[in-house]
């Protein structure tokens, strides 16, 4: 299957008052079309860093990526008109409804704006939010706005959704519909997801695989399963263990209290960005 994402040696180095930072050293990856690809990496990893690169955000200062076949540097539009973008903070004005902002979102995807209504419509009716067309986005719930979000990233119809730890403040039953959600996108759809995430069962859970990024590089790479069984020692391993095997830092402690529903288990513990 081909590949969707592909980096090769992808750096970025941020010049300070004390000297240059290499926040990513060079990140060597392939995420095929129709995967979920799980993200995950301890503080000072890399991972954000990388993100904002390959949703055009922060340009890149060595090596090379395309999306869906469009180069980061030569074609940046490309990419973005290839793309869907949901950033961790979300992008909805509380002071407009629903309908307002999956319109305008549409014109600004120069749709006409009988297209735009139409979209706005379709989107509503597939992301369960046809009831809510009417009503301010900051009167919504924390899974609904979320859901509004990536209805705002479909717009266009991307080949890839970039999701930036998507269920972060969630209680259990919005993170398990949008979890539901997100399988849908892949499995109707086609859609390659690219997803981070600071929860381990999250990972577990949506991945079709993972790549563990450690000190800005790709640390190990896998399916959920081999990489249990190839760093944690068996299949019965958790991911926690697995994660630590392979990076030898734990999570920061200051994030674990805020995982919906209470004390992080045994392998849902966040990871840090």
């Amino acid at each position: 299957m081909a590949a969707v994402i592909s980096a090769a040696g992808l750096a970025r180095t941020f010049q300070t008052k004390a000297g240059p930072v290499e926040a990513v050293r060079g990140i060597d990856l392939a995420v095929r079309e129709g995967e979920i690809l799980g993200f995950l990496g301890p503080n000072g990893a890399g991972k954000t860093t990388t993100l904002r690169m390959l949703t055009t955000l922060l340009r890149p200062t060595g090596g090379a990526a395309t999306v869906a076949g469009h180069d980061l540097a030569a074609d940046p539009a490309g990419v973005r008109a290839v793309s869907g973008y949901v950033a961790q903070s979300g992008g909805v004005d509380p002071q407009i409804s629903v309908r307002e902002e999956l319109v305008t979102q549409g014109r600004m995807y120069r749709l006409s704006k009988s297209e735009a209504v139409t979209r706005a419509q379709e989107l509503a009716r597939e992301l369960d939010l046809g009831g809510f067309l009417d009503r301010k986005a900051g009167a919504l719930s924390g899974g609904q706005r979320r859901r509004l979000d990536i209805a705002m990233a479909l717009t266009h119809r991307p080949k890839v959704l970039f999701l930036d730890e998507p269920t972060t403040g969630l209680d259990p039953g919005s993170r398990a519909d949008l979890w539901d959600l997100v399988r849908r996108l892949r499995d109707e759809h086609g859609t390659t997801v690219f997803l981070t995430t600071h929860y381990l069962d999250e990972a577990d859970a949506l991945a079709d695989r993972l790549a563990i990024v450690d000190r800005g590089e790709v640390a190990a790479e896998g399916t959920p399963h081999a990489l249990k069984l190839r760093h944690g020692g068996s299949l019965d391993a958790t991911l926690q263990d697995t994660f630590l095997a392979i990076t030898g830092r734990g999570p920061s402690p200051s994030l674990e209290q805020t995982r919906p529903g209470g004390p992080p288990s045994a392998d849902s513990t966040p990871v840090a960005v």
